[in-house]
């Protein structure tokens, strides 16, 4: 049975907002935010998987920042799957994040702006995904807070959350340790974020 914010993205909202969020602007902004993140792993990265990847944004960005690499996204909105499918060289999977299962891991998993909408009862089943789908590298670039909270997103309750995610994760998991983490302002006069703090994790094993 899926989550009332899993039926909120699956619908006509998570359709406008592939309408909002489909330009070269944003894959700019992430192109550079990804280069900073991945200039903090050993240049090892081979296989990507993103939880939640709409139309392809930061997949895209990937494949050129790594064009050697497996590039792969999971996305529950069918059209924002439909879009993301038509990037070259780039693996889309549809699917609910909740439901997903998998023996392949990756040198690099990772969530942008996805773990905020996710309900807040679930994400200890998130978190596990994302640990055992990867045998390297975790990111987190998410709103944070040091405490859990809910604010109101476009008119709407219950669909927006902000908390410590990443430390969360190494609190449940001992073996990953933070690698770097940084944030990126909506002022930025080159290349702006939604104010995201991200977070590289890797365990400590890899």
């Amino acid at each position: 049975m899926k989550t009332d914010q899993e039926i909120f993205w699956k619908g006509d909202f998570g359709n406008n907002y592939i309408e909002r969020n489909h330009n070269e602007e944003l894959i700019a902004s992430s192109t550079s935010l990804f280069s900073s993140i991945l200039s903090s792993t050993d240049g090892d990265v081979a296989s990507v998987i993103e939880f939640g990847c709409n139309v392809g944004i930061n997949l895209a960005s990937l494949k050129g920042l790594l064009p050697n690499s497996s590039v792969t996204g999971l996305e529950i909105n069918s059209s924002a799957a439909s879009v993301a499918r038509e990037l070259e060289g780039v693996e889309v999977i549809e699917g609910s994040i909740l439901e997903f299962n998998s023996d392949r891991v990756y040198d690099l998993t990772f969530s942008k702006g996805v773990l905020i909408h996710i309900n807040p009862d679930s994400l200890i089943d998130v978190y596990k995904s994302l640990y055992n789908c990867s045998n390297k590298y975790i990111m987190i670039a998410e709103y944070y807070n040091p405490s859990p909270v809910s604010i109101d997103y476009r008119g709407h309750k219950d669909r927006l959350f902000k908390r410590d995610f990443a430390g969360e994760m190494m609190d449940i998991y001992s073996d990953l340790e933070l690698v770097n983490y940084g944030f990126v302002y909506h002022r930025d006069t080159v290349f702006p974020q939604d104010d995201i703090s991200w977070f590289l994790m890797k365990k400590k094993s890899s």
